[in-house]
């Protein structure tokens, strides 16, 4: 089963504390259509789920990300405070909000 747990980051980054709740369905959404497709109950931790999420968040990515950024900024407004956003590179980039 996957489990999609709050941890330090995500005190820490509230953009990806917004995306979680994406993700979860994704999951949700991928689990309950394996099922369908086999006809029988899947649980979330199938590898075949897993493979089809991954592919899903690999595709959607870069967008959700663009969208919770944009939505995030537009309800904080500029304050002038920085947060380290994960970048590619593992290193981080320090954004302005």
């Amino acid at each position: 089963m996957i489990v999609v747990r709050h941890s330090a980051v995500t005190h820490l980054d509230p953009i990806i504390s917004s995306e979680l709740p994406v993700i979860q369905r994704i999951i949700q959404d991928e689990t309950w259509l394996e099922g369908e497709r086999r006809g029988c109950f899947v649980l979330s931790g199938d590898p075949l789920v897993q493979e089809h999420v991954c592919q899903v968040i690999l595709r959607i990515g870069q967008d959700l990300r663009k969208n919770t950024m944009e939505q995030f900024s537009a309800s904080s407004g500029p304050s002038g405070a920085s947060i380290q956003l994960p970048s590619a590179d593992g290193m981080g980039a320090v954004q302005d909000w």
